[in-house]
């Protein structure tokens, strides 16, 4: 089972620097954003769209800040099951772990309105050019889930199974690598192919496309995915993910049949 071999041979941490240890999973946070940036820029140009590079950092500054800190809130309050209310210090130890993608998305879409309110940009334009970019930080941070050895699936005995150091003996399904293809290569590559089409396509498509997939594929790996130990399933075989993802799937078609009703062409600043 190479993949075993491979979970064995990785170490959650990067690199040390004295006293301080940088590990992957922070690293993965920074390649997403860079990555996202560059994708957005790029985009923005082949759309030829009046944004600068200062606009896109902006904007990519405001995104950053909303997704760590709404992911750190989206974790207390959908998963923490009253534990932060008797520990409410460990809130901001996010050296510990405790990261929840749909608060992130709440935080990243504050985050984006404020940037766009900053820059006199279109909320649903910037919307789009992030949205392409964030499959590949998606990918990058289910990597890192792999390093870290969280977040695996159910019992397999496929082939490419793996055995966490806490999974209890058995192989396991490796659903961060699962979440990482779908989520991450799947969708930026179903996203880039749309993106080619001159003049694009009207605002709110691409961001209600991703949506939509995301939460089509968050949905079916949750099936192979171990919930929570602190919440268990919910209404007897649907996880907290699960939950919380068919509203994306749901806001995405809506968002899709409205970009195309409305045909708003994508534009930059607004001044």
């Amino acid at each position: 089972m190479w993949l075993d071999e491979l979970y064995h041979s990785l170490d959650p941490i990067a690199f040390s620097l004295g006293p301080l240890e940088v590990r992957w999973y922070g690293l993965a946070y920074m390649a997403g954003f860079i990555c996202a940036g560059l994708i957005m820029y790029a985009y923005a140009k082949r759309w030829k769209l009046n944004l600068s590079g200062d606009d896109v950092y902006t904007v990519m500054i405001g995104i950053a800040f909303g997704i760590i800190i709404g992911a750190r809130i989206g974790y207390v309050v959908f998963y923490g099951a009253g534990y932060y209310l008797s520990h409410p210090l460990e809130i901001f130890m996010l050296n510990q772990g405790g990261m929840s993608f749909h608060g992130g998305l709440v935080g990243a879409v504050i985050g984006c309105a404020i940037a766009a309110r900053s820059i006199h940009a279109s909320f649903f334009t910037l919307g789009d050019l992030v949205v392409c970019g964030a499959p590949l930080g998606l990918f990058f941070g289910r990597c890192a889930n792999f390093v870290n050895g969280e977040l695996w699936g159910k019992e397999t005995t496929l082939p490419w199974g793996v055995m966490f150091e806490t999974g209890g003996g058995v192989y396991r399904h490796p659903s961060q690598l699962y979440e990482a293809l779908l989520e991450g290569i799947v969708i930026f590559l179903v996203l880039f192919a749309l993106s080619r089409k001159v003049p694009p396509r009207p605002q709110g498509f691409f961001l209600g496309s991703f949506l939509a997939l995301y939460g089509v594929f968050r949905f079916l790996i949750e099936f192979v995915r171990v919930p929570d130990a602190q919440l268990g399933y919910l209404f007897g075989f649907i996880t907290m993910g699960q939950l919380l993802s068919l509203p994306l799937v749901v806001a995405g078609i809506a968002l899709i049949v409205w970009s195309l009703k409305n045909q708003r062409p994508q534009v930059g600043r607004l001044d």
